[in-house]
């Protein structure tokens, strides 16, 4: 059998095609830094889940909750683009309001304008709030803070604008047929969090909800029930980087980045957040969720 002789490129004709492909890399990955500068850190979504819970009452079947997280309240985030994601939020008509921390950026600066932003937010049972690494001034897990009264003077402010700050503590709500609980502890970093305290007094057999900035909150639970966490701090890492993944998170950050994960019978949520660091977000849009709460066979 006869064979045709393969075909002979010279260097030149392979240097262009090399040349030709690098070009493409180089102009394709641009394209997605002007994208990821320039759009995707305030083209914010909305991510709806229905959410089975164990024990739910009739009383709080449907009840719905939305949760916003990481706003760093800074010269670097357009003060426009978080008024409308409030407005957002506040059009949907949560039954509850629950924000996970980082209201403000880096120290005290722009306290008085991060709070102010928050009298738009109002829900039937209440808007709740935890504090997060940087509202403690807090930036690693040695915590260390620099500002040593930040904490208090963030949670004053948001109490002015209506906003209940949960600091390892809890509210219960009942309807017929049973409670509701909502609790909160404070950030792990803080070196304050006290599970154990804010689920004191709380029922094991009456359904909860949890807020805590950092994911790895979870983890300190010892057992404790909770039904539904909510937590931000990761950003979702905030570059999801075509075959390099998400390149600013470490390997255990990695293992709470952004999304539902199951965790010793409850559901953990970490929300990618509606601000940012550093105005750069690839693969990774701000979000606001909101959930929808089910009781245990009645289906999606």
């Amino acid at each position: 059998m006869n064979h045709l002789p393969r075909p002979h490129h010279p260097p030149a004709h392979r240097a262009a095609s090399v040349g030709g492909r690098l070009a493409q890399a180089i102009g394709r990955n641009w394209a997605r830094v002007g994208y990821a500068r320039r759009i995707e850190p305030t083209w914010l979504e909305v991510n709806r889940f229905s959410l089975p819970v164990r024990g739910l009452s009739a009383g709080f079947e449907g009840l719905k909750i939305a949760h916003l997280t990481d706003f760093h309240y800074g010269a670097h985030i357009p003060k426009g683009y978080l008024e409308d994601a409030l407005d957002r939020t506040a059009a949907e008509k949560p039954d509850v309001v629950a924000l996970t921390g980082d209201f403000i950026d880096r120290g005290p600066k722009h306290l008085a304008g991060a709070a102010k932003l928050f009298c738009r937010l109002k829900a039937p049972l209440g808007v709740f709030a935890v504090l997060g690494n940087h509202d403690f001034s807090v930036h690693t897990a040695r915590g260390v803070r620099r500002h040593p009264e930040l904490h208090r003077r963030v949670a004053d402010a948001l109490g002015g604008q209506g906003v209940r700050v949960l600091r390892n503590e809890s509210v219960r709500f009942d309807r017929p047929g049973g409670g509701l609980v909502v609790a909160g502890v404070d950030d792990l970093w803080s070196l304050e969090s006290n599970p154990v305290a804010a689920l004191a007094g709380s029922c094991p057999n009456t359904p909860r909800l949890v807020l805590a900035h950092n994911p790895c909150s979870a983890e300190h639970f010892a057992g404790h029930r909770f039904d539904l966490m909510l937590s931000g701090h990761t950003h979702g890492g905030q570059i999801d980087w075509p075959g390099l993944g998400r390149l600013m998170l470490s390997k255990k950050a990695k293992r709470w980045a952004a999304g539902m994960y199951p965790h010793e019978g409850g559901q953990v949520y970490v929300n990618k957040g509606v601000g940012f660091g550093w105005r750069f977000r690839f693969g990774v849009r701000p979000e606001v969720a909101l959930f929808t709460l089910r009781a245990t066979g009645t289906g999606a």
